[in-house]
């Protein structure tokens, strides 16, 4: 058991502290850690900076749980004029999207439709459309909207969570019908019949799923997307063992964490991509990532609180 983070994954479900506590100065500062800005712009110019270092990006505009489809369709034509901007500025650099964001609980043929219009458009671009996992909730209706997708769409991928009972089994579907995955370890507060908590285990998981994929996948991509180097180490000496290279899989690390061994990771030759997430709807995703490491998180916040200004 971990009762900071279940404290920190309660919080970022409370709607009173996601309207309140962004107003704080030191919550504010703590979140510049995670993110270059709220603004599109601020985004793009990130990801212009990782270019310098051949490094690609992935965009997140943050947001879920839409309340109208006037919402979500504003969302559709936000995440249109992204991939224009990415194309106008060359960028190495694609978009991965939360399905509430564009409807997902308004409805779902809508919310497909939208999706359909990005997976089309990135495709026309030569990019992947990826759609990011929310809560156990959501991960049918979601893996039910990406198989649509994919019958048509080579270039989509879907994120699946290491820590779910389901996920072997969802794995397996997914290698099946030669899916491309982004593989995490798994951001919400799930019960024990759903989740594994046992940080360990959820660890191992997300090692025999990485390795499972490489051997079995046929033209899907593999991503993995954690900051634990000792996992990755792993993986890449099973991978070693079993014939893939560094190249037969994708790093992904969070913009502003570990920026040094993701410089040191794609000069030793793994494919780095870097996840730049922007917004002013921060909240719920700033405190899951706070609870990955509550006790260096929350000294960052404590410092920020009696930082000078």
């Amino acid at each position: 058991m971990n009762p900071a983070r279940d404290a920190l994954l309660m919080a970022a479900g409370n709607r009173w502290l996601g309207e309140h506590l962004p107003r704080y100065r030191f919550v504010r500062a703590t979140v510049r850690r995670f993110m270059p800005g709220e603004r599109m712009e601020d985004a793009l110019d990130a990801a212009g900076r990782l270019a310098e270092d051949d490094i690609p990006a992935t965009f997140t505009y943050l947001g879920e749980n839409v309340r109208t489809a006037e919402d979500a369709d504003a969302v559709l034509r936000h995440y249109l004029r992204l991939l224009d901007l990415i194309e106008e500025r060359g960028l190495d650099a694609e978009v991965s999207v939360k399905p509430t964001h564009l409807g997902l609980d308004l409805d779902p043929a809508a919310t497909l439709e939208r999706l359909h219009r990005l997976a089309a458009r990135s495709a026309a671009l030569g990019k992947h459309l990826f759609l990011d996992m929310e809560s156990a909730h959501y991960v049918e209706p979601t893996l039910a909207i990406y198989r649509q997708l994919r019958d048509e769409f080579d270039n989509t991928g879907v994120c699946i969570q290491a820590y779910l009972h389901r996920t072997p089994q969802d794995v397996a579907d997914l290698l099946a019908a030669d899916g491309s995955i982004r593989l995490v370890k798994g951001a919400y507060r799930e019960p024990r019949d759903i989740a594994i908590h046992d940080p360990k285990k959820i660890g191992q998981s997300f090692e025999k799923l990485a390795i499972a994929f490489l051997r079995w996948a046929g033209g899907g991509r593999l991503a993995l997307a954690t900051h634990d180097l000792g996992l990755l180490a792993e993986i890449e000496g099973r991978a070693a063992a079993a014939g893939f290279g560094r190249d037969a899989y994708e790093v992904q690390m969070l913009y502003g964490i570990r920026t040094a061994d993701q410089r040191r990771l794609a000069a030793d030759g793994f494919r780095v991509r870097v996840l730049i997430s922007y917004g002013t709807h921060w909240f719920p995703w700033f405190m899951r990532r706070v609870a990955e490491h509550p006790g260096r998180n929350v000294w960052l916040a404590i410092r920020n609180l009696f930082a000078r200004r």
